[in-house]
This record gives structure tokens, C-alpha cells and sequence, in this order.
């Protein structure tokens, strides 16, 4: 038993001797790493812009749907599908001569109605002396003045039927009331057109201005309201910069535009209001139909800016490490405000001047001394720009 007891205090005293060389062989192993070396740089203070984008569908100014007021064959086409017209431009023309022949007649029926007009005049001026020296009766006289006077009557109403008839041959002819491009034209020449046809002849589209319409939330709206000085709505429009449009391969349109406030009331079913921006379309870019998005800009007079990989994320919280005395660093909350594709902007946890590790987070934690290689901000940002 003595023997066996003893065996087990010199393994007992072999393990502590082991576990403490092993203890100053892992401490001789840390002390020899070196401090990693890692960029640094000053935390700043820029103006930037923030923008808060809207998905938006694209309508020219005005949208006309062509039609013929009048019924017959299509005799001509005179433009081309997606071709640019000008205000007054013939577009199309229906078969006139049915209405040609109801303009003779009614031109007809005013030259017989402006003869019994004479007729009449003259039956009235025959009749008055003879009634002043009563060789006839009044009666006659004043049947004649009645002739005279159905007979003007006449003659107006067929005046009107003349210009009702000068009118359909008008519309024979189809012109362009707006400028703008032509639409798909489904009717071919020879096919019958009527003024019920449901669909028409095309759609002529007036694309000078663009208008980008999107829906605004409620908290949006607010927040707008908020954001832009004015004591009225038309006032904040007016203070609020100019907007951005994004076509549909990601590109910045190089026209910029300005909001203006469509609906009078929110959707009760969406809980949105409907806006718009106008768009100058000067060189004939967008069409009615394209879609993209509207950027909204913010700014920010001067805010603190730092680089979204100078960040971590820990349970939703955002930090950065800071480099404090002895070159080590310590991981800090901060709030953010705003941010762009590479930056964010900070409200709380960081004071302009402070110093933050820009890259290389992975192999930190809090306390770790690092040897700071240091980045100028300025150039940072030259680089990659707000």
C-alpha cells in the first residue's frame, strides 16, 4: 500500500512539471508571434448625400389614343410604326369620296335655300306697296314675310349641314394633335374603321417630358414632410433637390428631374400615396412603358465618414476597432445614419480624429496589440468617392 501511494505522488508531480513547460513553452510561442501589421487611418468629417430609392414606371406626357371620328375604308398610312411625328402631321386617311358627295349635297341645298331666300325677298317687296294702297290685304303681305323668314331659316340649317359635311371630310384626314412617337398600328390599308372600334388606330406618344410615377409609404411621407423646409407642401417641393432617375441597366440618366405630388389622399388598400418626378427627355432616350427607379437625395452637411469593411457585426449591433494607447485596440459600438454602396455615416460612438482599423478584422480581438500602418482619409476617399 505505501509502496502504491507513493507511485501515484511521482506521477502526480511528473504532470504538474509537464503541464507548467507546456504553459511557458505556449507563452514563449505568443511572445515571439509579432504585432500584425494593419492599415489605420483618422475618422473625418464630409458632406455627402444619401439617396432612398423608389422602383417607378415611365409615362410620356401625354399619351393620346388616335382614332377616326368618322366611318370608312383606311385608304393610306402615311407614317411607320415607332416613327416621331409633329403636331399637325397627316397620320392616316379614310376613304372621302361618300363624304365628298354629302359636301355637294349640302352645298346644293344651300344654293336652292339662298334662292327661296331671293324668291321670298322679292314676293315681300311686290307685295308691300300694293298693300299701302290696299289693292291687297295685309294677310298676303304677312304670308310673305313668313316665307321670307322659314326660307333664312332654311338657309342657316343647310349652312350647318355644309359645315357638318365640310367637318367629316375633315376627318377623313387624321392628324397628330401632339407631338411625339407612333405606336404599333394594327389596322392595314383597306381595312373598315369605325368610330365604336375598340381598339385604335395607334397610340401616339408625346415623350418631350417624362413623368416617373411611384408610391410613397406613409412613413415616407412623413418623414419627407420632416425633411424639407416649407410651411406648405408646394413650398417643400420647391426646397427639395432635384432628383435622380436609374434606367433599366443600372445607369444614372443624365437628365435630372423634379418631384411634384400626384394624389390628394393616400390608397386606403396600400396605405401609399402616389408621386411623380419630371424628367426632361430631350434627346429621346426613355419611352412611355420603360421602368427604373427614382433616387431621392439626402444630405448630410458634415458627417462622420468611415468604410463599410473598417465594420463588424455583432447580435445586430455594428462596431469598429479602435486603436488606443500601446497600439491596442478595442472593439466600440457606433450608430449608423445613413450609408452608401461603400460608406457609412455615423451619428454616435466615434468623435472626428479618432483612429480606426480599416481592414484586417478577422484576426482581432479586443486588447490585441497591432503594429498601425497609416492611411491618409483623404486619399481613401479620392479613391473611392462619396
Amino acid at each position: 500500500m505505501k509502496i502504491f501511494g507513493k507511485t501515484r505522488m511521482i506521477v502526480l508531480i511528473s504532470s504538474l512539471i509537464l503541464l507548467q513547460n507546456c504553459t511557458q513553452a505556449a507563452e514563449s510561442s505568443n511572445a515571439a508571434l509579432p504585432a500584425p501589421e494593419l492599415p489605420v487611418y483618422s475618422v473625418i468629417t464630409s458632406p455627402a448625400t444619401v439617396y432612398q430609392e423608389f422602383p417607378t414606371a415611365l409615362e410620356g406626357k401625354n399619351n393620346v389614343e388616335i382614332r377616326s371620328q368618322v366611318d370608312g375604308y383606311l385608304d393610306k398610312i402615311y407614317v411607320e410604326e415607332g416613327a416621331y411625328v409633329r403636331a399637325g402631321q397627316p397620320l392616316f386617311k379614310i376613304d372621302s369620296r361618300s363624304y365628298g358627295e354629302q359636301m355637294n349635297m349640302a352645298s346644293a341645298n344651300l344654293q336652292a335655300a339662298n334662292a327661296n331666300i331671293q324668291k321670298a325677298k322679292v314676293e315681300v317687296d311686290r307685295l308691300e306697296p300694293l298693300v299701302a294702297a290696299k289693292v291687297v290685304s295685309d294677310v298676303q303681305l304677312r304670308t310673305a314675310k313668313a316665307n321670307y323668314t322659314a326660307a333664312v331659316a332654311a338657309a342657316s340649317q343647310a349652312r350647318a349641314s355644309v359645315g357638318s359635311a365640310r367637318i367629316n371630310v375633315g376627318f377623313t384626314t387624321i392628324t397628330a394633335p401632339v407631338s411625339g412617337y407612333i405606336g404599333r398600328i394594327p389596322y392595314k390599308k383597306g381595312s373598315l374603321i369605325s368610330r365604336t372600334d375598340p381598339s385604335p388606330l395607334t397610340l401616339l406618344s408625346d415623350t418631350s417630358e417624362i413623368y416617373a410615377y411611384f408610391s410613397l409609404s406613409e412613413l415616407d411621407f412623413i418623414a419627407f414632410q420632416k425633411k424639407y423646409p416649407g410651411a406648405t407642401l408646394n413650398e417643400k417641393l420647391k426646397n427639395m433637390p432635384m432628383v435622380e432617375l436609374v434606367i433599366a441597366d443600372n445607369s444614372i440618366y443624365p437628365e435630372k428631374g423634379k418631384m411634384s405630388i400626384v394624389d390628394g389622399q393616400f390608397d386606403k388598400t396600400t396605405g401609399a400615396i402616389s408621386v411623380r418626378a419630371v424628367f426632361p427627355n430631350t434627346g429621346g432616350i426613355l419611352r412611355t412603358g420603360n421602368t427604373g427607379r427614382v433616387r431621392m437625395p439626402q444630405l448630410f452637411g458634415k458627417t462622420l465618414v468611415i468604410p463599410q469593411e473598417s465594420t463588424y457585426e455583432i447580435q445586430d449591433k455594428t462596431y469598429v476597432y479602435v486603436l488606443g494607447k500601446g497600439n491596442k485596440v478595442t472593439g466600440k459600438p457606433v450608430k449608423i445614419s445613413g450609408k452608401t454602396d461603400s460608406y457609412y455615416f455615423i451619428s454616435e460612438g466615434l468623435a472626428a480624429g479618432d483612429k480606426i482599423v480599416f481592414t484586417g478584422l478577422g484576426v482581432l480581438k479586443d486588447g490585441v496589440s497591432i503594429k498601425p500602418k497609416a492611411i491618409s482619409s483623404d486619399s481613401l476617399l479620392r479613391a473611392r468617392p462619396l
